[in-house]
This record gives structure tokens, sequence and C-alpha cells, in this order.
């Protein structure tokens, strides 16, 4: 009954994560010799000098340790262009938790992933060296804390040339990831994609918090103001117009309701031009989708943007200088859409009860992690065919 692994030859290292990662069992897998399949100890079905993820056309996705897109793991941004980062915090939270669980349900979606962006025909691994490089060893009792920890690791990933790909966490992540990006790259553009501007100053007293990153970026010129776009905003507020201090800072606000209905690839026209050629952060939360489409997330509110408006603005920016992407806000816990129906049938007495349930989980993390790969192929650098 075991013949089926004859072919396999399993090897057993142990690795640990510079940036503070615990030890982990890794068990690299090498499949047999013929045809395409993979020759090197690295998962790569390809003789390409960059890595690549194994096709599911050779290698089972339900096999191996989840990382993003089944990617290499490697401890550093060493020799890397880009690579995926999971920062597993949800302690800046004002709602519902569990964001710290998004990576690791990111990365086991992301098993869906295939080489190819067969939109627009990106080869992300033909043109960059990527590779997950874990998480940071966040502090879960103390933000301000993890904060630090986060900054330090970014100066040190940045610091290599790599472009960092972020699996968050809640919204507050921003907030040290452009800390170490501004330090390197001066301020910088963003194009802020959520359903909340993130710009409140105070909230019960704490000024760090997932509401509160892009005012705190203001505050320390980590923003070339003129050069932001925040897309998607809406809900209820706090006041009559609760983006009035985004427009008055200078940033260009896209309320949801001047999405509705409608492509938002002339408004990412317009984006680009705002942008120009400076560099450019990309923040998506997840709650920016409606909840319809992404339920797993901590604040959600209702006629939102759709994976495709979603999409659209992500490969609108492809020719922009970005320098950092992240994808914030997915929690697992409330990732779970269902469907329960009650077929009640009576006879006489006796009532039979047929109860259907219809579940299925990872709706958000699966979306997260597409959009994920197509920050990835917008990055600068990227083969086009």
């Amino acid at each position: 009954m075991f013949s089926c692994f004859r072919n396999l030859r399993v090897t057993r290292s142990v690795i640990s994560s510079s940036y503070g990662g615990t030890k982990a069992d890794c068990f690299p897998l090498r499949t047999p010799q013929p045809s395409a399949l993979c020759r090197t100890p690295h998962r790569t079905c390809s003789g390409s000098r960059f890595n690549v993820p194994p096709s599911a056309e050779f290698v089972a996705r339900v096999s191996g340790i989840p990382t993003m897109a089944k990617l290499p793991y490697q401890e550093t941004a060493d020799g890397l262009d880009a690579a995926f980062i999971g920062v597993p915090i949800d302690t800046g939270t004002s709602n519902r938790p569990g964001a710290r669980f998004g990576p690791r349900q990111i990365r086991v979606e992301s098993a869906m992933l295939r080489a190819y962006n067969s939109g627009t025909r990106a080869a992300p691994y033909e043109s960059l060296m990527v590779a997950d490089i874990g998480d940071i060893n966040v502090n879960l009792y103390d933000l301000k804390d993890t904060c630090k920890r986060i900054r330090e690791a970014y100066r040190q990933i940045l610091a290599t040339g790599c472009i960092p790909l972020t699996m968050g966490g809640d919204h507050t992540i921003a907030y040290p990831i452009l800390q170490a990006v501004a330090e390197k790259h001066g301020p910088v553009g963003l194009v802020h994609v959520d359903a909340h501007a993130d710009t409140s100053d105070v909230i019960l007293g704490e000024r760090i918090g997932h509401g509160t990153p892009f005012r705190r970026c203001v505050e320390e010129g980590l923003l070339d103001c003129k050069r932001v776009v925040q897309i998607g905003l809406r809900g209820p507020g706090y006041s009559p117009d609760s983006y009035s201090w985004s427009r008055e800072q200078g940033f260009r606000v896209v309320q949801a309701e001047e999405c509705w209905f409608k492509s938002l690839t002339p408004l990412m026209a317009e984006v680009r031009a705002q942008m120009g050629s400076g560099p450019v952060y990309l923040s998506f939360d997840i709650d920016a989708l409606d909840p319809g489409f992404a339920p797993g997330t901590g604040t959600p509110e209702i006629a939102g943007l759709t994976p495709i408006q979603g999409v659209e603005i992500i490969r609108g920016c492809r020719g922009l200088n970005l320098v950092g992407c992240d994808l914030v806000e997915v929690s697992p816990p409330y990732d779970t859409t269902g469907i329960h129906l009650l077929k009640y049938f009576f006879s006489y007495s006796l009532i039979i009860i047929h109860t259907f349930i219809f579940s299925s989980t990872g709706t958000t993390a699966l979306t997260g992690a597409n959009l994920l790969f197509e920050m990835l192929c917008v990055l600068p650098k990227i083969k086009y065919y």
C-alpha cells in the first residue's frame, strides 16, 4: 500500500527565521526525475534561475508545508527581488478579532495559485526571484512593541533591495511598515483601498490601532499627501463628513458610491497620472470588498466593491513604481458563508425535519491570496507575454 511513496525522497531540515520566527520542521519533497518534474531540492518545476512554484499537474496541492503560492521558504530577504511576509496580529482591532490567523489561512488557500496570470499574461516567476520568508515574531501582548519589531524587520528586508508583499494582520501594521519604507525611499505615494479612511486621531485613549495608521503617517511625514488616493470608503460615520480630514491633507477620496455599477479602469488611469514616477505603496484592506464576497473580516461594511473592481484597481497599478504592498484584515474565524435550509414535512402527528447545511470556508482568504498574486504581477520589471 506504500508503493506510491517509493519514488519520493524526503529530507528533513530545521530552519529558523532571522525575523524572530520559531524553528519549524520542513520536509522538502524531491519528486521523480522524468520529463518536466522537479530536478532540484527546491520546490520548483523549472530549470529557471528564478523560484517557480511546483505545478499542480505534477505535485498535489494538498502536499507539503503551506507557503505562499507553494514558493520556497527562506530565512531572509537576501537575494530576493520580492518576498511574501506574514504579520500575524489583531491586537489593534476595534471589533471582531482573528486577523492574526490571516497569513496562515492565506497561505493555505494560495495553493490554488498558478505560475502565470491568464488575464494579463504576466509571468512573475520568469521575472523576479520570489520566496516566502515567514512571519514577523510579533508581541501579542504589546502593540507598541509589535510595531517596533515590524519596523526593524522591514528595515532589514528593504535594505536588501527586496519589495515586501505583506499578509496581515490588522491594518495597524501599515504604520510601522511605512516608517521603514519612508526611511529608504522618502515620502511615498499611497494607493489605499479600504472601507475606512483609517485616519482617526485617538480611539479609546490610544493613538496606535487599525483605525489610526495613516494619521500617524501624515504626522511623521511618511506620505506625499498629493499622491494619496483612498478608494472604496463607505459606511456610517462619526460626523456628517467622515473624510474631511483626508481631503484637507490633499488626499483624493473616492467613496464607494462613486464606484457602484462601473468599471474602475478609467479611475486607475487617473490614479496613475496622480502617482507619477515616484515611489508608491499599495495598501489593500479586504473589507474594501462587500462582505457578501469577503465576509471574513473584522469591521465589515455593506455596499462595497466587488472582487472584479479589486482586481481592476491592482491591475491599474501596473507601471507605478511600487515599493511595497500589503493585504490586511483577513479574519479566518469569520470566513464562513453558509446556507441553512430547513424543510419541514408534517404527517399527522409526526414531524420529519430534513436539514440541509451547505457551508464553505476560506472564501475571503482565497480572495486575499489572489489579490496578493495580482500585486506581484504588477511589480516593476515583470515580464508580460
